[in-house]
C-alpha cells in the first residue's frame, strides 16, 4: 500500500492548494490517485475528485471507530494505487483539550501515515526550524517524515528555510510551493466556493501540478508513501441488509446547489442493495420515476434560491409527493429547501419547497459549528448517533413541528430532525457508519410506506 497524510501546520496555510498541485503532478505521472479527507469537510473533497477522477473519502475519527476508519480507508486502496490524504485545520487541532480525537494526527496514527507538514514560510528564518521542531516533538507517535514549506518568494529564501529546519529537526524539506496568486481560491461563508462555481479551475488544477512538478520532489515523496502491509478485506456492515432493500430506488439531488454529501454514504446504500438516483432540482421538470424515497442532503440552496424558486414544476413535484407519503430523510440545506422559503442577508426571499411551515433565515454569523452527540428517535426505538453542524442559518418554524433528535455538546442540549409525514429533516450531517442502524431505520420507513401502498 501506498499512501501519505498532507497536513498544515494550522488553518490557512494553503494545504488544499499544495495537496491539488501534488495530487495532479502524481496523476500525470500516471499513477492512479485515491483521495482522502481528514474529518468532516465537503468542498476539499470535490477538488479531489476533479483533479483525480476518484471519488474523495472523508475520514472522521469522531464520527467512526478505529476499526471502520481502517476498514473505510484500506478498501478504497489497490495495490498500486497512491493514496494522499488531506488534513484538516492544524496537525493536532482535535476535539478537545483531552482528546486529538478528529485531528489529523490522531487520523494519522490511525492508518499508520507519514505525515507531511505544510508551513507558511512568509517572513520566517530560524523560527521556521523551531515551529517544526515543536510539532516534531510534540507528538513523537506522529511520524512527521518531511515538510513542504507555501508560499516562498524566492528559491534562495527557501534554500535558507530548509537549511534551518534539517539541522535542527530529523525531517526532510521535499521543497516549496512559489507564492501565486492565481492558484488561490475564492472563499464564502461555508468556506471554499465549490469546483463547479470556479470557471477557470482546471487552469488552476494544471498550473498547481506544474508547480509541483516543478518544486517538489515528488521521487522521494513517493519512496515515503511506500508501506509494507496488504490491503485488509473489510466485512461492510450494510451487506447483511442487500436482500431485504434489494430494489429500492432513492432519489438523490446533486447539481450546484446541492452537493454535501459523504461518498461513503452512498456506498452503504449500494451495499444494501438500494438503487441511487440522481436528479437535480435546478434543471429537471420533475422528479425520477418510481422513486421509493428521497435523501436531500446540504449545499448552497440558498445561493441558488432564485433558479430553485424557478423550477416551480419540481417545487410542486417533490411537495405532492412528501404530502403523499413518500419517505425523505434531509440535512442542512435540504432541511432549508423544503421550508416555504430562504432568506438571504441582502433581504432577498425565494420560495422553497414549502412542505414545513417555517422559513429559512441566512446569518452573518455561524450559528452552530462543531460535532454533536445526537439521540435520535425512529422506528420506536433511540438511536444514539454522531454528526456535526456547519451552518450560517435559523430556520424558524410558524407552527410546532414535532422534532426526532436530541442533540448534545459539552453540557448544551436542544432539539432538532423536524419530523412530518414520513420526512425527517434536520442540520446535523450525518456519516451512516456512524450506527448502521440509523441507515437501516430510514429505509424500514421506505419499506413500511411501500407496504401501505401495496
Amino acid at each position: 500500500m501506498n499512501y501519505f497524510m498532507l497536513a498544515g501546520a494550522s488553518s490557512n496555510v494553503g494545504k488544499t492548494t499544495v495537496t491539488m498541485g501534488i495530487m495532479a503532478a502524481f496523476k500525470k505521472r500516471g499513477l492512479r490517485v485515491k483521495p482522502f479527507k481528514t474529518g468532516p469537510d465537503y468542498i476539499d473533497p470535490m477538488f479531489h475528485r476533479f483533479v483525480t477522477g476518484e471519488p474523495s473519502i472523508n475520514l472522521d475519527t469522531w464520527m467512526l471507530d478505529e476499526e471502520t476508519i481502517r476498514g473505510l480507508f484500506s478498501r478504497r486502496l489497490a495495490e498500486n494505487d497512491l493514496g494522499i490524504v488531506e488534513g484538516v485545520m492544524g496537525l493536532y487541532d482535535g476535539h478537545s483539550l483531552e482528546s486529538d480525537v478528529g485531528s489529523s494526527a490522531y487520523l494519522a496514527k490511525t492508518i499508520d501515515a507519514p505525515v507531511i507538514l505544510i508551513i507558511d514560510g512568509r517572513g520566517m528564518a530560524k523560527s521556521a526550524a523551531a515551529m517544526v521542531k515543536g510539532y516534531v516533538d510534540f507528538d513523537p507517535d506522529t511520524k512527521i517524515a518531511g515538510v513542504i514549506i507555501n508560499r516562498i518568494s524566492t528559491e534562495s529564501h527557501y534554500l535558507l528555510l530548509k537549511e534551518m529546519i534539517e539541522a535542527y529537526n530529523d525531517v526532510t524539506c521535499l521543497g516549496y510551493f512559489p507564492n501565486n496568486p492565481d492558484i488561490v481560491m475564492d472563499s464564502r461563508h461555508l468556506g471554499l466556493v465549490p469546483v463547479e462555481e470556479i470557471a477557470d479551475f482546471r487552469d488552476k488544477v494544471d498550473m498547481a501540478g506544474a508547480l509541483a512538478e516543478a518544486h517538489i520532489d515528488l521521487d522521494t515523496l513517493w519512496k515515503i508513501s511506500q508501506h509494507d502491509q496488504e490491503v485488509r478485506a473489510y466485512a461492510d456492515p450494510f451487506a447483511d441488509y442487500a436482500v431485504k432493500y434489494q430494489g429500492l430506488r432513492i432519489g438523490v439531488p446533486k447539481d450546484r446547489a446541492f452537493n454535501f454529501y459523504y461518498d461513503d454514504n452512498f456506498m452503504a446504500l449500494k451495499h444494501a442493495g438500494v438503487e441511487v438516483v440522481e436528479f437535480s432540482p435546478l434543471n429537471d421538470a420533475s422528479l425520477p420515476e418510481s422513486l421509493d424515497g428521497l435523501y436531500i442532503g446540504g449545499g448552497f440552496p440558498e445561493i441558488f434560491g432564485a433558479e430553485l424558486a424557478a423550477n416551480t414544476a419540481m417545487i410542486a413535484d417533490i411537495k405532492s409527493k412528501l404530502e403523499a407519503g413518500l419517505p425523505c430523510y434531509a440535512e442542512c440545506g435540504g432541511l432549508m429547501y423544503l421550508t416555504n422559503s430562504m432568506t438571504l442577508n441582502s433581504g432577498e426571499t425565494n420560495p422553497a419547497v414549502g412542505f414545513f411551515e417555517a422559513d429559512a433565515q441566512m446569518t452573518k454569523r455561524l450559528q452552530r459549528f462543531g460535532y454533536v452527540n445526537i439521540a435520535a428517535y425512529l422506528c420506536g426505538k433511540t438511536i444514539e448517533i454522531r454528526g456535526h453542524e456547519f451552518h450560517h442559518s435559523l430556520v424558524s418554524t410558524t407552527e410546532a413541528l414535532p422534532t426526532a433528535y436530541v442533540i448534545t455538546k459539552k453540557g448544551k442540549t436542544w432539539t432538532c430532525g423536524y419530523r412530518q409525514k414520513n420526512v425527517l429533516a434536520g442540520y446535523p450531517h450525518i456519516h451512516f457508519y456512524s450506527n448502521p442502524l440509523f441507515l437501516t431505520s430510514l429505509l424500514n420507513v421506505v419499506l413500511e410506506h411501500q407496504a401501505g401502498q401495496a
